[in-house]
């Protein structure tokens, strides 16, 4: 069955580059994002892990860490790593896990339960494997999103998702399309506007159900 939103997201035990971790212990008590690939050392890939690599310092400022997946094994990732810093100029410290038994992607239903990797395999054979999850520190799936093989995805977009759901789960509001740090937040149709006023102070009612205040500090 799919991951769905607000699961316990299944824990494992599994190689990494940085070792054995077993993944609701490495968590901790911070959020995760575990994000996947179809292969080492192919193009599309090398840039999104890169892009992850750059941005090591907004991951740390909000308590995240971020671990890849990919059915490969350690010494490829190991070696593809170097790749990918030189290609992001930052080093990718994150883990990279290897799933050459494919265990975590189909318990995280990225590959069907029948799927196995050919001799002479291409990134054709795990196109599937190429997702992310934004996990909460009570272990708890708030986000995924999954791409097809040929559209890098969009980190940045990452980020500002993780802001929003850490905004959300901190201050009780939700978040306008095309939210960014900083700007105005929706109070939830449930909290009466008597409320509102004293929870947040000023706001702006532009229905009975649609009200925006600016971002609680």
């Amino acid at each position: 069955m799919a991951l769905r939103i607000n699961d316990t997201v299944p824990d494992f035990t599994a190689e990494t580059t940085d070792g054995t971790i077993n993944f609701h212990d490495w968590i901790g008590d911070g959020y995760a994002i575990l994000f996947s690939h179809p292969k080492d050392f192919t193009p599309v890939c090398t840039t999104e892990f890169g892009a992850v690599a750059q941005l090591a310092d907004e991951w740390a400022a909000r308590n995240t860490k971020v671990i890849g997946v990919s059915v490969d094994g350690v010494e490829d990732h190991n070696k593809w790593k170097s790749d990918i810093s030189t290609f992001a100029g930052a080093p990718a410290g994150f883990p990279i896990i290897a799933d050459e038994g494919l265990e975590v992607s189909k318990l995280y239903d990225m590959l069907p339960a029948e799927a196995y990797l050919p001799d002479g395999r291409t990134p054709a054979d795990s196109a599937t494997v190429r997702s992310v999850f934004i996990i909460s520190p009570d272990k708890k799936l708030l986000l995924s999103m999954t791409y097809p093989m040929t559209v890098g995805r969009n980190f940045a977009e990452v980020l500002r998702a993780l802001d929003a759901l850490q905004t959300s789960a901190k201050h009780g509001v939700a978040m306008p399309a095309n939210w960014e740090q900083g700007q105005d937040v929706i109070i939830p149709a449930t909290v009466s506007d008597a409320d509102a006023s004293a929870k947040f102070g000023e706001f702006t009612k532009h229905f009975p159900y649609l009200r925006t205040t600016k971002q609680p500090k």
